[in-house]
Parts: structure tokens; sequence; C-alpha cells
């Protein structure tokens, strides 16, 4: 959904109190994927100048590529154990180029290195949140980024946008600025349509909004195209955050931002704010099985009723009790995320029954329902 710029919006970003910028590959490299040393510098020094008036937390990309060209590497690797063996390299590359050049403003930098693991679990999730908020309170920049050395597929965050707007809800910034090799987000794609727009202020990211990324992916030293920022900057507004998408390979882009010009594609955040632990829900966890469910049970879960063993009609995956698992309705879409409170096993055998029947079924009962309303989170944003 878009709308007419509103000043109102962009001067809210000028008076951000907290602040994530997440620096993409892009930002950072030549198109050979070569460390662009001098571009750096100039953005270090525009983080360097966000640093002395808000909070700055940077999620960065750049191990792979630094480590890429450390070993002589002219193509990403393909293999999990030759990207983890160049974010290895690269990593250490990485936080050094961050302390040589925001160390001279007498700034401190500290690594955090994350895997979706850290976030899965909600005793994990809060030590991170926890951790990140002290280093702020000491004047620290904590620069994150994914732990690729020991991410695997079911450990990844899929890509460090996706990771910049957990990070955004993570700290409760008041914004996220994403800083790619594009303006904004355009009506059509640039590179073929000389009639496209760079739209100002989206207001809901919405099928519509996330079309226009098309089939775009990442380059050959990155991994998050279009559709990637829509859905971080999308999951950022879910918990209040203002988020901007613009160009880092312009000198200056995150000093206007911050300064409330006109810069890039601004998100508003949605009017109402999710509560974080349903937040977390959604999106810091992976569904570890589905259960499909009839229209009544689809229709009570949207209205805010918790799920009854009544209504669920078939059970996929192996889990246990606590883990997360998607809900799906008869159309066969997730429409819900919640927290199971009997094990896979166990619901298998509950199916169809009523709650009244559960203990003499399993010999024991904990819940009446098999996913309470208060571990559940609606998937508004996919």
């Amino acid at each position: 959904m878009l709308r007419r710029v509103s000043q109102t919006s962009r001067e809210a970003l000028a008076g951000a109190r907290r602040v994530v910028v997440k620096v993409g590959t892009n930002a950072l490299t030549h198109a050979t994927g070569r460390f662009h040393r001098e571009h750096f510098a100039a953005l270090a020094a525009d983080l360097a100048w966000a640093a002395e008036r808000t909070e700055l937390v940077v999620v960065s990309s750049g191990a792979v590529a630094l480590g890429m060209e450390r070993l002589g590497w002219t193509q990403r690797p393909r293999d999990i154990p030759g990207k983890q063996a160049a974010a290895a390299v690269g990593q250490s590359r990485l936080m050094q180029a961050y302390e040589d050049a925001l160390g001279p403003s007498g700034l401190k930098v500290a690594q955090v290195l994350l895997t979706h693991d850290d976030v899965q679990d909600r005793r994990r999730y809060l030590n991170a949140r926890h951790a990140l908020l002290r280093l702020i309170e000491e004047g620290v920049v904590p620069v994150i980024n994914e732990n690729d050395t020991v991410s695997v597929d079911e450990l990844k965050f899929g890509d460090n946008d996706a990771l910049a707007g957990l990070v955004a809800g993570l700290v409760e910034a008041d914004a996220l600025v994403i800083l790619s090799d594009v303006e904004g987000l355009y009506s059509a794609d640039p590179r073929s349509d000389p009639d496209a727009r760079l739209l100002r202020v989206v207001e809901k990211v919405g099928p519509e909004i996330l079309a226009l990324a098309g089939g775009e992916t990442g380059s050959s030293v990155g991994t998050g195209g279009m559709g990637t920022k829509l859905r971080a900057a999308a999951r950022a507004g879910e918990r209040g955050v203002r988020a901007v998408i613009c160009s880092g390979a312009r000198a200056g882009a995150l000093r206007q931002v911050l300064q409330g010009q006109e810069v890039g594609t601004l998100f508003e955040p949605v009017a109402s704010r999710r509560r974080a632990r349903v937040a977390w829900i959604a999106h810091a966890l992976h569904p570890r099985g589905t259960l499909v469910v009839d229209a009544g049970a689809k229709d009570a879960v949207l209205r805010g009723k918790s799920l009854l063993p009544s209504g669920v009609r078939a059970v996929a995956g192996d889990f246990e009790r606590g883990a997360p698992v998607d809900l799906v309705g008869p159309e066969g879409l997730p429409f819900a995320r919640g927290l199971a409170a009997y094990g896979a096993a166990e619901l298998r055998r509950l199916a169809g029954h009523k709650s009244s029947d559960i203990e003499s079924i399993l010999g024991y009962r904990d819940l009446d329902e098999v996913v309470h309303r208060d571990d559940t989170a609606l998937l508004e944003v996919l």
C-alpha cells in the first residue's frame, strides 16, 4: 500500500534514539566482489556521525566476500564448507576494518555472531537481548553478523536482511536503515524499465508490494535480494520500527536519512505493535511441524481463541512439547504459528477428540488446548 510522503514520518527518523543499520555486501564491495576500501571509509564516517547522535547497532555482511578476497577466490562458493571457510577467514578482517575505521572517532566496537538457534530458544533470545542492551549502555557499537562458520541451513536466518529485521525488534530500535546497492523500491525494475519510479513511502508491505521485488535474488557476493529487504522492513514495522531502504553506495545517504531528508523508500510501521513474545513466535522460530485444522478451528484461532484438539485434522513432523508448529487451514496455507502443548505423537492420538477426552486417551492431562492463544501468532507477513 502506497501513500504520499509524510513529513512527520521523515522527521521522526531525525529524532530516532536507537538505530539499526544493515550494511549489505554490495554496499561494501566493488562489482568484482573485492572490498571497496575508499567507499568503506566514507560509510564508516557516516556510521561514526550516527553513533555520536544515536545508539547505533550495525548488522554487517561482508565476511564471506572478504574471505574470498583473502583466499584469492573469484566466485562465491556454492558448497556449505566453502562458505564456512570463507566466512572464517573474512570475519576477523571485517571486524578489523570496523575497528580501524571507527576507532579514530573514539568508538568501541564489539563483534556479535548469531545463529538462528540463538533466538529459537526463548532464554537464549533474552540472553542475546540483554547482552546487546548492555553493550549499547556502555557506548559500544555492536557489529552483528550471522555466524556463517557454524551455520547450516536449519540454523540460518537466510540472509542479513532477515537478521537486521529481527535485531531491530530485539533491541527495540526506533529505526532500521538498510543500506544496499539500490536507491530504494521502484515501481518496476529500473534496469529494464526506463519509466520505473522510486517509491518514497510504503504504508504496508502486502502482496502487491512484494510482487514488485519480482524474482530478484542476491548478487554473486551477496545473498539478499529486494524481497528479503521488503520482508525485513515489514517485520520491523510490526514491532513499531520505521525502516528505510536506500543506497549505501552513495556517501552521506545514512546522514540524510537520519536528518529526516527524503532519501530512499520509507516503510511506515503498522499502527499496533505486537507483544514481544508474539513477535518472537512469529518471526524468530522455525516451525518443527504442522497442524492441519478444519475451517471452524481456523476461524476460532483468527478470532483470538486457542486451538482445541477437536479442530485438528492431521499432524506432520516429529516434535516435542513446546516446539513451534505452523497451523494450516483447509486450503493448505499456514495462517498462524504457535507452541505445541503436546508432542507430535500425542497430538496424533488427540486429533479430532474433545478436550474432555485427553486424560482417558493419554493417561494424563496438562492443558485443554493443543496450542494456547497466548502462544499463538497470526502470520500477517509471509
